[in-house]
């Protein structure tokens, strides 16, 4: 049996990879007391149920502590299986929630949501430690979180892969605050100034060749990705599982989308897990 346990932070993309993993072929259980885990999976093994995923967290409050002893369980029963961890960063979980009805478990009338989400990823660093894959879903649309389910669990090996997300953006609405790394290419030729490239963007042919018809571009951007290059296995030894890449510009509209669609061209040229954002791109048209 593939049987894949689902746990994460309240708000990070649980039911969606559920969905996912229902189209995958997977028989999928939401929202599992932990003590339980085993003889589920026992009654689906005698069902021959191939691929089972059991999503637990702590919706079931006192009880999700049982997880642990569930997973020792498993071992003794001899059944193999895989943590999927997900997880998102405080200000886009607080958005989620401002967004929607829901309720985060551990909010209460002494315990705002920030507070709640931090209580909660206190709670699950233990299981956080041990998961086998660990998906931020802080940056991730409905359709690459799709893509990167598919990644890890569409093949017999593990995925084992860093997701790099590349995003552009103008500096005058203020650089990302989830970058890991972050470029600056203000020092590049600015076809803003250029009345026929104005209107246009980056992903135009005539922005970007016009910034790549610079030696000091094509430099800069051969050294990027070969600094990139060398930091990937450096990343997956230190156990990071999402690299979030960075390149600015004035108004994020010119040369930090074409420096951010080479990058991104070169990266997933040489087969690595990665999305493309311009943050900016369609912001008032400065820069």
């Amino acid at each position: 049996m593939n049987l894949v346990i689902v746990s994460g932070l309240s708000g990070a993309g649980k039911s969606q990879v559920v969905k996912c993993m229902e189209d995958m072929g997977f028989y999928c259980i939401d929202n599992i007391p932990a003590v339980l885990i085993p003889k589920i999976a026992q009654v689906c093994i005698s069902s021959d149920i191939e691929n089972l995923a059991l999503v637990t967290d702590l919706r079931g409050k006192q009880m999700f502590g049982e997880v642990y002893s569930a997973m020792d369980q498993l071992i003794e029963l001899g059944i193999k299986y895989r943590i999927l961890f997900l997880e998102a960063s405080d200000n886009v979980l607080v958005k989620r929630f401002s967004e929607t009805r829901r309720k985060h478990p551990l909010v209460s009338e002494n315990n705002t949501v920030l507070n709640a989400i931090n209580e909660e990823r206190q709670l699950l660093s233990s299981i956080r430690k041990i998961a086998d894959d660990i998906v931020d879903t802080s940056n991730l649309t409905v359709n690459e979180l799709k893509e990167q389910i598919i990644n890890i669990f569409n093949s017999n090996k593990k995925y084992e892969g860093l997701v790099t997300h590349i995003m552009s953006f103008g500096f005058k609405y203020g650089a990302p605050v989830d970058a890991d790394l972050v470029f600056d290419v203000r020092f590049l030729p600015n076809p803003y100034y250029d009345p026929e490239l104005k209107p246009h963007s980056g992903l135009d042919e005539d922005v970007y060749n016009f910034v790549y018809s610079y030696d000091q571009t094509k430099e800069f951007l051969n050294k990027l990705s070969d600094m990139v290059e060398f930091l990937y296995p450096h990343y997956i030894n230190e156990g990071k599982s999402q690299l979030v890449i960075a390149i600015g510009c004035t108004g994020g509209r010119h040369r930090s989308v074409a420096i951010a669609k080479g990058l991104f061209d070169r990266l997933k040229e040489s087969g690595h897990n990665i999305f493309l954002r311009h943050r900016d791109i369609d912001k008032v048209k400065k820069g």
